[in-house]
């Protein structure tokens, strides 16, 4: 039996696309077999304190407690480098994989690192506080010791050739999916006038800029915004009232699966108005649940919707206010969108990639 330890510190239930990924990932491996290369894996995880504590169905295995706070950024950085590589040991774990950006130095067994994108070098201001130098020294260090390098995109892959110098040979392009498979399936009933903008509160989401649109959209067609994110106080409310949108802006805050799924099947469209992403997993949940997307004019969307979404200037607001407007007058266009977002996100499946992440495992262990 093969024994992987997935590393789990980075888990504290406040982290979005890092933790929706490790969850359906492995709840899709949990469902396999996915082909030959599955057989004889069994998977531990070696789990944040927070994480402990919370519901761990999802992961197919044995989850541990490290007894490491993965809210505490210095605790966080210290486990992946000497925790991680000792649980490893004393478990008798064959490969390693993070999924999370960082993970050890080094490593008595086959690494595997999953690197999402490359915020830290390619936007250093917009990372909060001091953490850009640390986290670029932690990902590059992770980066060029790993066998493998699983990545989320093409434009990511790219940056990880090029940025953090790994050999194109050593990194592996698995595309991520929008929800669970059947989600493709299910009906919706959609709220003319309501739009739904999720994700954290970072620079490069750039709600202020989406904010800036609504509000140059005429009050008789200004729609209701709904934007998901965030923790305690948000950031974005005194955006709000400058703005005079109290009325047609509701800030939710954090909300649980369940919510944000019902809120993708009750948008009029949603908007993703990011400046920077190494996928943009919201485009493919919306798809999934049939919900036409306004998104940024950037390569890794345009890799990731192709065809089925409307792309907006994400630094005009006028660019942005037209589309909003376009979009929500013209209902033919809003079904449209909704049939090829559809049709588009059922050929990225968590199936398809849970059976590209059991070939990066076995390309790892084969090169040990």
């Amino acid at each position: 039996m093969t024994r992987i330890l997935v590393d789990l510190l980075f888990y504290t239930g406040t982290r979005g696309g890092m933790e929706s990924y490790a969850r359906n990932l492995y709840r899709a491996l949990g469902a396999g077999p996915y082909g030959f290369e599955h057989v004889g894996f069994e998977y531990v995880g070696y789990a944040s304190r927070e994480l402990a504590a919370m519901d761990t169905s999802w992961f197919p295995g044995e989850v541990i407690d490290s007894g490491i706070s993965g809210e505490s950024r210095v605790a966080w950085a210290r486990g992946e480098l000497t925790a991680v590589p000792g649980a490893a040991r004393r478990l008798g774990a064959d490969l390693v994989h993070s999924p999370a950006n960082i993970g050890p130095w080094r490593s008595s067994v086959p690494l595997v690192l999953t690197v999402h994108d490359l915020l830290p070098f390619r936007h250093p201001e917009w990372v909060p506080g001091p953490y850009a130098p640390v986290l670029r020294a932690l990902m590059r260090g992770a980066a060029r010791r790993a066998t493998r390098v699983l990545t989320v995109s093409r434009a990511s892959g790219d940056d990880i050739e090029h940025v953090l110098e790994v050999p194109e040979d050593r990194i592996d392009v698995v595309p991520l999916a929008g929800g669970p498979d059947h989600l493709t399936q299910v009906a919706t009933e959609r709220h003319d006038g309501f739009m739904l903008s999720v994700g954290n509160r970072m620079p490069h989401k750039n709600f202020g800029m989406l904010l800036e649109a609504l509000a140059l959209i005429p009050g008789r067609e200004r729609p209701h915004l709904v934007i998901t994110g965030g923790h305690g106080d948000d950031p974005l409310a005194p955006i709000v009232e400058r703005l005079g949108l109290r009325t047609h802006v509701q800030l939710l805050g954090w909300v649980a699966d369940d919510e944000l799924e019902r809120l993708y099947g009750e948008a009029s469209c949603v908007v993703l108005p990011t400046l920077f992403e190494g996928f943009g997993l919201p485009v493919l949940e919306a798809m999934a649940h049939g919900c036409p997307v306004i998104c940024s004019d950037l390569p890794v969307l345009r890799e990731i919707g192709g065809g089925a979404a409307v792309y907006v200037d994400p630094e005009s607001v006028t660019s942005l206010a037209q589309g909003i407007r376009r979009l929500l007058s013209d209902p033919a266009k809003r079904a449209e969108l909704s049939a090829l977002g559809r049709e588009r996100a059922a050929g990225f499946t968590w199936t398809a990639a849970a059976r590209g992440t059991v070939r990066s495992f076995q390309r790892a262990l084969d090169a040990s």
